[in-house]
């Protein structure tokens, strides 16, 4: 489930409309409907807080599956590979398939097969070019 499926499950278990939540929290209608259709994957702290206080939940509780990706980062990534990887797949331009836009679903699965290939191609170049580590100097006999 992500953010806007969370913010959404919220608003109608206690029946809030998007009026309303906007006017509770001072998130901009035009920002929280955004939020909502997915057309921002990640809003600013505040409003992200001012979404959370509202439903009386942390804001991790909003962050969970963020959290989640964040799990299968492999050990040995530095934080540069962190930054590049995050800033690669942060861009937002539409997925398109044959000149059609895809999907919500399959745009994410789609990110997530080019997560693991961007870090397995991090691994490898990583492995290839990396710093040679010294070989001790052999001993004369």
């Amino acid at each position: 489930m992500d953010l806007a499926d969370k913010i959404l499950e919220l608003m109608n278990e206690q029946g809030i409309t998007k009026y309303r939540l906007s006017k509770e929290t001072g998130v901009s209608y035009t920002g929280l409907t955004k939020i909502l259709s997915r057309q921002t994957k990640h809003p600013q702290v505040d409003s992200l807080q001012a979404i959370a206080s509202f439903f009386n939940k942390p804001t991790d509780y909003f962050l969970e599956q963020e959290n989640d990706q964040q799990n299968q980062v492999p050990e040995w990534a530095t934080p540069k590979d962190l930054a590049d990887i995050k800033k690669i797949l942060e861009e937002d331009q539409p997925v398109l398939f044959d000149g059609v836009p895809i999907t919500d679903e399959n745009r994410q699965r789609a990110m997530d097969i080019l997560t693991g290939l961007l870090w397995e191609a991090r691994d490898l170049n990583k492995k290839t070019y990396g710093r040679k580590k010294k070989a001790a100097p052999k001993e004369e006999e």
